[in-house]
């Protein structure tokens, strides 16, 4: 067998200098063929090659339009669907929709912030966040008020968890609030931005009144909750914000400030009709909820609540 080229979505976006986002939705649209290794996907170099001759204009490598400005999101045209967000349970979510459904789910590793807006901009079909609104202190709802602008959708609850202050183990530097961020004898990891724990930080940052000039490492950003975790074990900074489940699983120990509501966001369109049933079907049974609790840390007592919809 002759072994061919292949690429993976990230490499095929930084090639194309265009969003992951934008190649899953070349995929949904049948533009650029894809398969499958385990659960990741790859693009054959044959077929990236193909794709660009394809839309080549008078010799000059011209992208179609849907490269810049990618079409709004349309599940009844293909069985995929894209599901924004960090979180492992949103892994088991895509499992489940695969298993009720004919769909293929596919998964972009992106901040609360940064999905909502490519979810605007049609490039995503199912999008978590947990995104604290200083003003209100409330979660998702006031950001979807000024994101969605125009668009209909639904809020639908998918768990709660806590969220606060990974420490080194035994606390040794004494870190209890948001306050004590802005010790000289500090150092943070800080998340990146378009995050929720990036918004949740600057958030009580302004609430309390400090200035994120004094917070020593706020510069110093990674791209995940256990990448955080892991620069505070290894003693590269000495407190980092993120969830609970991360701080146990590298071993650090974990200080909760604050409960966070995980939702999820769908567009209310006609072609999402049955994706929206689908994902509510889920999230309401108890194999799901019991699925969740299961891996600890998690609260799924308002699972499958529909937070707020739109007329």
């Amino acid at each position: 067998m002759t072994m061919e080229l292949s690429y993976t979505i990230e490499e095929v976006s930084q090639f194309l200098k265009v969003s992951k986002l934008t190649i899953y939705d070349l995929v949904k649209k049948g533009e650029l063929p894809v398969f499958r290794v385990g659960r990741q996907m790859r693009i054959a170099a044959n077929d990236l090659d193909n794709y660009i001759k394809n839309n080549k204009t008078n010799q000059n490598t011209i992208l179609p339009a849907s490269v810049f400005k990618p079409r709004r999101s349309d599940p009844k045209e293909s069985n995929h669907v894209v599901i924004s967000g960090q979180d492992l349970v949103l892994d088991m979510l895509g499992k489940q929709i695969e298993k009720n459904s004919t769909y293929k789910s596919l998964r972009s590793f992106t901040g609360s912030l940064n999905s909502l807006i490519s979810m605007y901009n049609g490039e995503c079909d199912i999008v978590s966040l947990h995104l604290f609104d200083g003003d209100t202190g409330e979660y998702n709802l006031p950001y979807l008020k000024k994101v969605l602008v125009g668009h209909s959708f639904i809020l639908i609850n998918l768990l709660s968890r806590k969220a606060g202050l990974y420490v080194k183990k035994g606390n040794p530097l004494k870190i209890i609030t948001w306050k004590d961020l802005e010790r000289e004898d500090i150092k943070i990891v800080n998340r990146e931005k378009g995050s929720g724990a990036r918004i949740l930080l600057d958030e009580q940052l302004r609430i309390n009144e400090i200035s994120s000039k004094k917070i020593n490492g706020y510069e110093h950003e990674e791209s995940n909750h256990l990448s955080v975790a892991s620069a505070v074990s290894t003693g590269v900074a000495d407190v980092g914000v993120g969830i609970e489940k991360a701080a146990k699983i590298v071993g650090i120990d974990f200080i909760p400030l604050i409960t966070e509501q995980y939702d999820l966001v769908i567009l209310k369109t006609p072609a999402n009709e049955r994706l929206i049933s689908i994902v509510k079907e889920i999230l309401s049974s108890n194999q799901f909820q019991l699925e969740v609790d299961s891996l600890g840390d998690y609260d799924t007592s308002m699972t499958g609540k529909i937070i707020y919809e739109t007329n």
